[in-house]
């Protein structure tokens, strides 16, 4: 860190700000009340947590972390928010509102469980929650909780809210929704760092076009664009796509992330680690405590699961992946898949061992993957047209504007891909036959298991 910022608006004078020179933003300032949050054990955690998971396992500069991340958010939200003043857009939002938002996006993250979003595909209770659900925990954090009780004797609630999307605050949506500042940042940060051309946003064009506005239909006040920043609004949305696709859902990327959910829903199974310890651990911590586990299993069932809990965090450490045996993309498949396979239930892997059995591989071998983030791609936001009229983008797009809503419901189509994957031996399965599989019901399901029916017959 480097001198302190200049005093200004939410300055805490009280303690030293300071300027952190970050690579995709140049520097950040932080004012007194975010360095004490920077510096709380809980927030330097993420410096320990991969932005983007098993990612590093395909491109190799993607090593960066949601501490950087957090620390881009916090800077995005600062500019919107002083853009706005210059604006006249928050005369009515109180000052010290003013001040929580950017806490809030500097700690919208603190939450996360190693390797970031992974964990969050297994089902609960397997997993204490979400990460946004379990933010209230560190927000509790004494040095963190002192810090914000600066600003405000409630902040710590006024924060939690703005972070689960549920206060009332006209600049809510700087935090959570279809326009935070969240997605800006990583889509940038994510395109840098894994060096590809992706990511490209025009930030200021979106920041320059933010207002405040009141919905036609009545209502509270929201963060919204004018259409000026329409197309800034369009790179960010297919900025999103492109990476989905070529980044975050790419083969092997999930392939890593399966078999890291593997290993912890074999080791939550066998009793090696309890869901409480997932929580506060850092990458490289879960990853040796659940080796440290596997390796002092006792006998009998629990012995031969911490076998394979060990054999699979060695294939993780070494990049021996589960290879794919099929995939289809989602807009190509007749009917879409039952509920069960989004899920990591007792049902799913019963139809994987089941599978693993027809294709001559051992219990555990195969994983069913297909990713799900609709809400990624929704949009729900007002726009003020130069004309004066009030909108909010509709499926069906009005006269001038792209129909954003109805773009992303198909790039989501698009970009989602259902893969089976095989771990210790590649194995070619009719694409065609697994469709066919994931699109019966439940109940389906579960005479064909017991009847000892084959799956891909």
């Amino acid at each position: 860190m480097g001198a302190p910022p200049p005093d200004g608006p939410g300055r805490d004078t009280g303690v030293p700000g300071a300027v952190v020179r970050d690579p995709l933003w140049g520097p950040i300032g932080l004012d007194g009340t975010a360095r004490r949050v920077v510096d709380s054990a809980a927030f330097q955690r993420l410096r320990y947590i991969r932005q983007l998971g098993l990612a590093h396992l395909v491109y190799p500069g993607a090593s960066h972390t949601r501490f950087d991340h957090a620390l881009g958010v916090y800077h995005l939200i600062r500019r919107a928010i002083a853009g706005l003043a210059a604006r006249g857009g928050l005369d009515a939002v109180d000052p010290v509102e003013r001040r929580l938002v950017p806490l809030a996006g500097l700690l919208h993250d603190v939450g996360h469980y190693p390797f970031s979003h992974a964990l969050e595909e297994l089902d609960e209770p397997l997993i204490p929650g979400h990460h946004e659900a379990l933010t209230g925990r560190f927000l509790r954090d004494p040095d963190v909780r002192a810090a914000i009780e600066s600003v405000a004797s409630d902040g710590v609630a006024r924060v939690e809210s703005l972070i689960r999307g549920r206060s009332a605050s006209p600049l809510q949506g700087l935090v959570s929704g279809s326009l935070d500042l969240d997605k800006v940042e990583y889509l940038k940060r994510d395109a840098r760092f894994c060096g590809v051309p992706y990511g490209e946003v025009d930030v200021d064009r979106l920041l320059n076009g933010l207002m405040v506005l009141t919905p036609p239909e009545g209502g509270r006040p929201e963060v919204g664009v004018h259409e000026k920043g329409v197309a800034a609004l369009e790179s960010l949305l297919f900025a999103k796509y492109q990476m989905f696709r070529n980044v975050y859902w790419h083969h092997a990327v999930r392939a890593g992330t399966v078999l890291y959910k593997r290993i912890v829903f074999d080791a939550l199974a066998a009793g090696l680690i309890e869901a409480d310890e997932l929580v506060g651990k850092t990458d490289e911590a879960l990853l040796f405590l659940l080796a440290e586990r596997a390796g002092s299993g006792a006998g009998g069932e629990r012995k031969e699961a911490a076998r394979r809990v060990a054999a699979m965090v060695e294939a993780l450490h070494r990049r021996e992946l589960p290879k794919r045996a099929a995939e289809v993309v989602a807009a190509e498949l007749d009917a879409e898949p039952a509920p069960w396979t989004g899920s990591d239930g007792a049902l799913k892997r019963a139809v994987e061992d089941r599978l693993a059995d027809e294709l001559d591989l051992p219990a555990g071998a195969v994983f069913l993957d297909y990713p799900e983030k609709p809400g990624m791609f929704r949009l729900d936001l007002l726009v003020q047209r130069r004309t004066g009229e009030m909108l909010r983008l509709e499926p069906g797009g009005r006269a001038g504007l792209i129909g954003l809503p109805g773009v992303a419901d198909e790039l989501y189509r698009t970009a989602r891909v259902l893969r089976l994957f095989t771990l210790g031996g590649r194995r070619m399965v009719d694409a065609g036959a697994v469709a066919r599989l994931v699109a019966l019901p439940d109940a389906e399901i579960r005479a064909r298991l017991d009847a000892g029916t084959p799956l891909l017959g």
